[in-house]
Formats: C-alpha cells, sequence, structure tokens
C-alpha cells in the first residue's frame, strides 16, 4: 500500500471515530432525576392560599363586620375553607373593593350603593352577583313637631349624618327622587338631634338609613310631638328598595299603639364578583356558598347577631343575579329543606 493510500485510509479512519464521538456526545445517556422535594415553607403558602376567600366587611363599628367575622367563624374549616374578613370604609366603598382591589372576593354591600357606580362603570349589575340577602336596612326620617309630611321638608335642612356615611348617600338620592329640594346638611347625627330639638330649630329633620331599632330614637327622650314621616313605596324605588315598616314594637315611646309608619328598605346583601365559571376564584367562592349555605342553622342561635334568624336564604335582591353556585345549592337542596329562614 502506498504511502498516499495509507494517508488516505488514516484519515478517513479518524474522520469516523470523530463523528462516532460527536454523536454519542450529542446523545449521552439520560439519567432520570428524582424530583426535588418542595420546600415545607412552599407547601404552608399553598395550601394556606389554596381555599382562602376575602370578605369586605365595613367599618370597626357597624353591622356588616361584625356578620362577615360571624361567618367566618362558621365557615372556617381548617384548610378546606378559610375566610378573612376584612375592615374597610363602608358598604358603598366595598363595591370599589370587590371591583378592583386585590384579594377581595366578596363583599357585604347596600343594595342602593351600586347608583353610585353606573356612570363609571356602566355593566356594574353584570359584573357583580348576589350571594344571599343578609337584612333590611330601613329609611327613618324623625321629624320635629310642625312638619307633618316629606313635601313640607321643601327648602328645611335635613341633616343626613357626616359624609361616606350610608345616609349621606341614600339620602339626597332618595329626595332627588321624589322631587323635593331640601337644604342638605352633613354634620353628626348625635350633634343634629341635639339642635333639633331646640326651639325654633333650624333642623326640621334627621335622615337614618340602617336596621331597627335605633338607639338614639329608642332610648333618647323625644317629646312634645316628634315623629317618624311616611316615605311610601312606589315605582321610583323599585330598582334598589322593598316596602318596609316601622311599628310601635320598634319604637313605642314614638309610635302609639296600632300606628304603623310606612317606609323603605335598602337591602344588605353579601355579594360576589361575578367570576368566570372556570376560574380559581369561582371555585373558591361556590364552595364558600355550599359551607354557608349548609351551615345556616348555626348562625341563627344564641351567641350570633339576632338578625340571622331573620334570613332567608330564598329572598332576592332587586337589580342582581344570583351568584350561579348559590342558585345551584338552593335549586338542589330546597325540596329538602323547604323555605329555610
Amino acid at each position: 500500500m502506498s504511502r498516499t493510500t495509507r494517508l488516505t485510509a488514516f484519515m478517513i479512519a479518524a474522520f469516523a471515530l470523530c463523528a462516532a464521538g460527536d454523536v454519542q456526545a450529542q446523545n449521552p445517556q439520560k439519567k432520570v432525576q428524582a424530583p426535588r422535594p418542595i420546600p415545607a415553607e412552599t407547601q404552608m403558602r399553598q395550601q394556606i392560599n389554596e381555599w382562602t376567600v376575602g370578605l369586605a366587611g365595613g367599618l370597626l363599628e357597624g353591622a356588616p363586620i361584625r356578620l362577615a367575622t360571624e361567618i367566618s367563624r362558621v365557615v372556617n374549616d381548617g384548610s378546606s375553607m378559610h375566610v378573612l374578613p376584612i375592615v374597610t370604609r363602608g358598604p358603598t366603598e366595598n363595591v370599589n373593593d370587590l371591583l378592583f382591589l386585590r384579594g377581595v372576593d366578596m363583599a357585604i354591600i347596600s343594595s342602593d350603593s351600586l347608583e353610585e357606580y353606573k356612570a363609571q362603570v356602566p355593566d356594574i349589575q353584570q359584573r357583580i352577583t348576589y350571594i344571599l340577602n343578609l337584612f333590611p336596612q330601613e329609611v327613618q326620617i324623625l321629624a320635629r313637631p310642625e312638619i307633618k309630611s316629606l313635601r313640607d321638608l321643601a327648602g328645611k335642612k335635613v341633616n343626613f349624618n357626616t359624609q361616606g356615611t350610608a345616609a349621606a348617600f341614600t339620602g339626597p338620592m332618595i329626595f332627588s327622587r321624589l322631587g323635593i329640594d331640601i337644604q342638605k346638611m352633613f354634620i353628626p347625627h348625635p350633634v343634629a338631634m341635639e339642635r333639633m330639638k331646640q326651639p325654633n330649630s333650624d333642623i326640621a329633620a334627621v335622615f337614618f338609613i340602617t336596621s331597627k331599632p335605633v338607639d338614639p330614637f329608642l332610648k333618647g327622650r323625644w317629646e312634645g310631638g316628634y315623629h317618624f314621616l311616611s316615605v311610601p313605596y312606589d315605582p321610583r324605588f323599585d330598582d334598589y328598595y322593598l316596602p318596609a315598616a316601622l311599628e310601635t314594637s320598634d319604637y313605642p315611646n314614638l309610635i302609639p299603639s296600632g300606628q304603623r309608619i310606612d317606609t323603605i328598605a335598602a337591602p344588605t346583601i353579601l355579594t360576589a364578583y361575578n367570576w368566570k365559571l372556570t376560574s380559581d376564584r369561582y371555585r373558591r367562592v361556590a364552595r364558600f356558598t355550599e359551607y354557608l349555605f349548609s351551615r345556616i342553622d348555626k348562625l341563627q342561635t344564641a351567641g350570633f347577631d339576632p338578625k340571622w334568624k331573620d334570613v332567608n336564604l330564598n329572598a332576592k335582591v332587586p337589580g342582581l343575579a344570583r351568584f350561579r353556585a348559590a342558585q345551584e345549592w338552593l335549586d338542589a337542596n330546597t325540596a329538602k329543606v323547604g323555605m329555610r329562614p
């Protein structure tokens, strides 16, 4: 074999060996690695967030945050359900929190607080659903003796408590719907009521919207003809309000025996964002709803707010659709439990 032939053969062999080495390098034998264990802290974080829901309640001194706290006491169930009651700036602000604040899945609101958001969020009533109609907040207007009807308040001063309260929002809206032009005042109700008692006071009435009875009316001294004004229900109120009444049993020192003062009430409601049915947050709120509805009897026992005894799972809310999981639970259980209180 000539030198040239031997060199050529050597080069071919060397090339083959290099090629084989490259193939082996490109296709190494894969080793199966065991999955890394999840750190205990990561497991705890996942577990505590898996079934946690945020519930916007209200101000510390208000009924909504108390009800939210009681809901959490009954619905909380170890790692399978965790309700966080959230102190907020009140039922009207809760709508804003439900729409935009991270971590808020549900909120307790007044039905008429949706009116404030209609201009900015035209589809507000499609974005929010209700789970439960909790309790009514009755309109209660206490007037001086010379004021005989709502129309007598035209041009006179009516106090609506301080800005940011339910009365300060609802009161002017109701008088606007009635077409009665009054002078609006926004000072603390205790101050306004003391001024209203003075002879020739410039304050003709005070406007409350809250659950009856109200302590200042029930326990205060109101002699000389102070009385509640009737607010008859009519179609101007059917978007957010329901008919209601104040009776002697509510205020025996202000309403004579056998009399009844017609008024309107805004439902206080437990709402949820209208989550997509496939979303994780819908799944969490759906489980919350199941736990709440199936344990509502516990909330109606001694030790909880008496308002729970009047809660009717079937009660509807004007202007809103019910959260789908809530309606499905009712459809599946109404025959078994009947018209539960």
